[in-house]
């Protein structure tokens, strides 16, 4: 209204004033502030040297209101010259929002930017009024009935405004009653399972699925139409819907029209158009069948298989429809498929951006989709996910553009996203009992964008020194044959820690090679050298080398309980009178030990039968299939991995181990996804060697085995070592006068008389008829691993609230059950068992794996509720990076 009379009073202004043309010699326009002259100038419809009537004024007017600069204009004479005095709009200064939680303030500024209301523009009160009613309307869709939009324009010096938009969002309206009318075939709990919409719950609090949402109404809608029109009812309809709300705006209430009609089966299927392909191939992916009942879902599945046929011979643009007639009187619908294969068309470019560390050679050597062939949408999406699951990528998008000009060509377009591809590491640091700490570590699997993978370990420590270098090229050769070697050494003294009195120098090399046998299939086989010494102490356990010893230096000689009860008897006497001469006679009572003796003769250890130095040459036999849809972070696909390692016969070690490895996702709604994992493993020795090697058992517990336990603490302990008891008798009348010394001759053995029960705690007494008696000198909690592994684990992976990018997080629930046994236990072991499944260890909890600039960083908070007496647990356990 206000333009409306400014326009008529410029209109009868010009109108007085200019009753007659005029030529117009020059044109001045007073008022502006900070519209230039320019603007000015280029909007008016008249120059210098034109004439000027009643209908130019008119003209003019329009125009420079049609810029929306002005709020008033008047139109004035000098003689020749055209006065234009002018009122500018106010400029927007500030804008400020309060009160805003369900939208975002950038979201509320885009839509105010996109409405031409942002600082330093021209303010329109129009503009703003219309905005506030559509904010209205945006929260009202949310189901916030209550929620109000308050406006209020501030004048500020120099003719500048500030916009304060004060916001009440109100409370999302709860569903107190979806009510169902005319359906008559399905009942109203069956047909409301369908709705993502429900009425107020228990569980409404957490799940929000009680609140009011224009969108997920109209989801739920579409649901509901889809269930009956797979079953069937084409005639199906919902003639109307009713939201209405209770009069606090706190409450709605939904009421859905149903009008189900009949039942059609299906009649005739044809094929229609060009098929280009042979019509028996086509017809095989056809999923309906006469005399069955009419689904939608499977008439629209078919088309799609189709077009994806078509699309994987080239012809990118096809199009197939399913044309379903309706007999309302027999019942019946045939369907007609009509085929429009179009133009096959030919990938002129593949392109690929985003990558910018990855070099593009290493991309493209995973296109399965040629540049100048026919374009094939499974190779397409093949090479789409050759990319995702090298891991070196957040996500990869694929796009086919039409090349203008033509109608048989496109460019592919991938584009992608990096994400870190390794790990880093160093560390400074002093430990009680290990002292100073150096360490670095470097894991690269994209090394310099070259998709090659490369790892530098160096640590050393007080009782640990480890060097080793590791490469892989996965495209050795073009074809995708695989090549990669190892070299390390490695120097551990673990009784500086007093774990176990031995040590290791180990130094070795490997050498790889994987070929590719299909898309998603590789079998690998490798070689490797590996020189180990092992030296053993006086605590070194006795599974590795027998325990106890001979006490070097003293008589191979002992006695037993009850002569030692009745010698210390007589030294007791003879310490109380003594008599010159009459000491107690000690040989007597001291008994020979011969070679082979029972008495002391003990199981031997590991080095004991097979020394303990050795050269061996590992052989490796492994096949892997993938077909999961990322390097790393996956939950599309499966994984299986099998592996047979062998130490060639006439090496010192004569091994095997064979192993199997796999995971399988099984999508069960949305982004939530179970995940199953197994891990089984056999090992055992063979020709020469007596029994598998201590150092290649298999361990359990901890991350990627069984969380909730310290790391490979499940399974079998180690027995700890134990010394030989020796009688010492320290009183003895060397001369018969009385004096009483120490005899060097009075040491020996104790054999027992009266066996106890065997305790394996530090210090405790080995008492067994008829043995020698020892004392048990080491840990008896040392894992010592097992040549059986059994592991599983059920995760249910969910995505995070609150967080928009999950690509580089995943979250589970998880339950983890496993145990490492032996065949071959020890006769004073503990924790260990042959293979029963009663004796695995379990654990449930929840876990988190986020892709960090440092590498995969994990935690895990876990409960373990099935363990046996050995177990160590463990609630909170995290790690960072790969291991070497």
């Amino acid at each position: 209204m206000q333009r409306l009379v400014l326009f008529l009073v410029s209109f009868l202004t010009a109108a007085l004033v200019f009753a007659e043309s005029f030529r117009v010699t020059d044109i001045r326009v007073e008022g502006l502030q900070r519209v230039s002259a320019g603007s000015v100038f280029a909007a008016l419809p008249v120059r210098v040297g034109d004439y000027m009537d009643t209908v130019e004024i008119q003209d003019a007017s329009r125009a420079l209101f049609a810029t929306g600069y002005f709020s008033d204009i008047e139109v004035g004479r000098d003689e020749g010259v055209l006065v234009i005095t002018v009122k500018e709009r106010p400029a927007i200064s500030e804008i400020v929002l309060e009160g805003n939680k369900a939208i975002k303030t950038e979201d509320l500024m885009k839509g105010l930017r996109d409405n031409g209301l942002s600082e330093g523009q021209i303010f329109k009160r129009v503009t703003l009024e219309g905005l506030g009613n559509e904010l209205q309307r945006q929260y009202v869709a949310q189901g916030r009935y209550s929620a109000s939009v308050k406006t209020e324009v501030i004048d500020l010096p120099r003719n500048q405004v500030k916009l304060q938009i004060t916001i009440d969002e109100g409370k999302v309206a709860s569903i107190e009653h979806i009510n169902l009318v005319g359906n008559t075939s399905f009942s109203d709990e069956e047909l409301l399972e369908l709705f993502e919409l429900k009425t107020t719950g228990w569980l409404s609090w957490i799940t929000s699925d009680n609140k009011y949402a224009r969108e997920k109404l109209t989801g739920d809608l579409e649901r509901l139409e889809s269930w009956y029109m797979d079953r069937g009812y084409l005639n199906f309809a919902m003639p109307s819907t009713q939201v209405s709300v209770s009069p606090d705006k706190k409450s709605v209430y939904i009421t859905v029209n149903i009008k189900e009609g009949e039942i059609f089966k299906v009649g005739k299927v044809e094929l229609a158009g060009d098929p280009v392909i042979p019509e028996d191939q086509m017809r095989r992916l056809v999923l309906v069948r006469e005399g069955q009942t009419f689904s939608q879902v499977m008439m629209t599945t078919t088309s799609d298989y189709m077009t994806k046929r078509l699309g994987n011979e080239g012809y990118t643009f096809a199009e197939v429809k399913g044309i379903p007639e309706v007999n309302a009187e027999t019942g019946l619908v045939d369907i007609t498929f009509f085929i429009d294969p179009g133009k096959r068309a030919y990938v002129r470019r593949l392109e690929i951006r985003g990558n910018t560390k990855t070099k593009d050679e290493v991309l493209r050597r995973e296109m399965r989709q040629m540049e100048s062939a026919s374009a094939s949408s499974i190779a397409i999406e093949n090479s789409k996910v050759r990319l995702e699951r090298l891991g070196f990528f957040k996500e990869v998008k694929v796009e086919n553009k039409e090349v203008p000009g033509t109608s048989d060509q496109i460019d592919v377009e991938y584009t992608v996203e990096e994400q870190p591809s390794g790990s880093i590491g160093a560390s400074v640091g002093f430990a009680q009992g290990t002292g100073l700490v150096l360490g670095a570590n470097i894991q690269q699997n994209n090394w310099f964008g070259t998709g090659k993978r490369v790892g530098f370990n160096i640590n050393t420590s007080k009782y640990q020194q480890v060097y080793s270098f590791n490469y892989a090229d996965p495209y050795f050769t073009v074809d995708g044959v695989s090549r990669g070697f190892s070299v390390f050494y490695r120097a551990t003294d673990f009784s500086e820690v007093n774990v176990a009195s031995y040590s290791t120098n180990t130094y070795g090399m490997n050498l790889n090679f994987g070929y590719p046998i299909s898309e998603v299939e590789r079998i690998g086989f490798g070689i490797g050298y590996t020189n180990m010494y092992i030296k053993t102490g006086d605590y070194t356990v006795q599974e590795i080398k027998r325990t106890p010893n001979l006490v070097e230096g003293l008589a191979p000689r002992y006695i037993t309980e009850s002569d030692l009860v009745e010698l210390n008897r007589l030294i007791a006497e003879a310490s109380a009178n003594p008599i010159p001469g009459g000491a107690p006679d000690l040989d007597y009572f001291w008994k020979e030990l011969v070679d082979g003796d029972n008495t002391i003769n003990n199981p031997d250890g590991f080095i004991d039968e097979n020394g303990d130095r050795f050269n061996s040459f590992p052989f490796t036999l492994s096949w892997a299939k993938s077909t999961l849809n990322r390097g790393q972070l996956a939950n599309r696909g499966q994984s299986h991995n099998v592996s047979l390692e062998f130490s060639v016969p006439g090496s010192d070690m004569e091994f095997y181990k064979l192993r199997y490895s796999g995971q399988y996702f099984l999508p069960v709604y949305g982004d939530f996804t179970f995940r199953f994992r197994g891990d089984l493993g056999y090992a055992d020795s063979y020709g020469k060697t007596s029994q598998l090697p201590f150092f290649e058992h298999f361990y359990a517990g901890g991350f990627g085995s069984v969380r909730g336990f310290k790391r490979n603490t499940l399974g079998p302990r180690s027995t700890p070592p134990a010394v030989y008891s020796i009688q010492d008798i320290a009183a003895r009348d060397f001369n018969g006068d009385g004096v009483y010394g120490l005899d060097e001759r009075a040491k020996g053995y104790v054999l027992c008389e009266n066996p106890t029960d065997i305790q394996f705690n530090q210090g405790s007494i080995i008492c067994l008829q008829d043995k020698a008696m020892a004392t048990v000198s080491g840990r008896n909690d040392l894992p010592f691993g097992g040549n059986v592994l059994i592991e599983g684990s059920i995760e249910l992976l969910f995505p995070l609230p609150f967080i928009k990018d999950q690509r580089m997080l995943q979250a589970a629930f998880f339950v983890d059950s496993g145990n490492v046994f032996n065949t071959q236990c020890g006769f004073y072991q503990q924790n260990c068992f042959d293979v029963d499944i009663t004796k695995l260890s379990a654990s449930y909890g929840v876990g988190l794996t986020w892709i960090s600039g440092f590498g995969p960083l994990t935690f895990s908070l876990s409960r373990p509720f099935q363990y046996n007496e050995f177990d160590k647990r463990e609630t909170f356990q995290f790690s960072l990076g790969t291991a070497f």
